[in-house]
């Protein structure tokens, strides 16, 4: 009799779907996995690296092993007004010099012109721009005269002498009363007062006094120091002003047009 023969099972074609779902599926996380890395939550970041920062600085030293942790020195902290406070402080210093070389020249002066002062013709004025010797004009000139009087050319020519021993510039003022003059010399009291200032300039640049240190100025009677309704106010305000200043004069820095307008 024969045998039957035992049926084999068919191949089965679907295998593939296994495969196909296996990698839907690791394709499907990985794309949860990098949306997830993509949408991440900044607070939350922070917090975190907030978190590790401060846990990595407070690390306690292991006792069992045999690294160590050491901490950096401190740095010294410099406070931020340092450098401005030390250069002030020599600005300072330096200004308190100039001061006390200016006072030394004008004690000086002042026992140069101690007769004057006694007399009252002449004050020596200590100012925040440094000294100003005020000398009444009768004592140096004739009236509407602008030639120095033969008398005070040698106290003047001292005063120069004192001056010169120094480098603190020099300006020389001529003031007047309010009462008018004109004269084919002196048209208004500007002439006279520029003129009679320019003439002490003069014998201080003949006595030594560098000329670079030199500033003549006539103010005529702007520049009153009592009133003009007085014989003797008026007597005061006829004067000629040596002021000697403790500081040079700044450089001046010339302006652009452009950049003005730009502001």
């Amino acid at each position: 009799m024969a045998r039957k023969r035992r049926e084999e099972p068919g191949d089965n074609h679907e295998r593939w779907l296994v495969s196909y779902a296996d990698f839907i599926t690791l394709l499907f996380a990985f794309f949860v996995v990098m949306y997830a890395l993509s949408t991440v939550n900044e607070g939350k970041y922070r917090v975190l690296s907030e978190s590790l920062v401060h846990a990595f600085r407070n690390v306690p030293v292991n006792t069992a092993s045999t690294m160590t942790q050491v901490a950096p020195p401190p740095l010294p902290v410099v406070p931020k007004n340092a450098t401005a406070t030390a250069a002030t402080r020599a600005q300072e210093a330096a200004k308190q010099k100039q001061r006390e070389k200016m006072r030394g020249m004008a004690k000086d002066i002042m026992e140069v012109m101690a007769p004057l002062i006694e007399q009252g013709k002449v004050r020596v004025i200590e100012t925040s721009r440094g000294v100003t010797i005020e000398i009444n004009d009768s004592v140096l000139f004739s009236p509407g005269q602008s030639v120095l009087q033969p008398p005070l050319v040698k106290a003047m020519r001292a005063v120069a002498d004192v001056i010169a021993t120094t480098d603190f510039p020099v300006t020389i003022e001529g003031h007047t009363d309010n009462v008018p003059i004109k004269t084919s010399q002196f048209p208004s009291n500007w002439e006279l007062s520029a003129v009679r200032a320019t003439t002490v300039l003069r014998l201080f640049s003949d006595a030594g006094v560098s000329a670079e240190r030199l500033t003549a100025i006539g103010y005529a009677d702007t520049r009153p120091v009592e009133t003009n309704a007085t014989i003797e106010g008026r007597a005061r305000n006829r004067r000629v002003n040596i002021l000697i200043d403790s500081a040079a004069p700044e450089k001046g820095k010339e302006l652009d047009l452009d950049a003005s307008e730009k502001r």
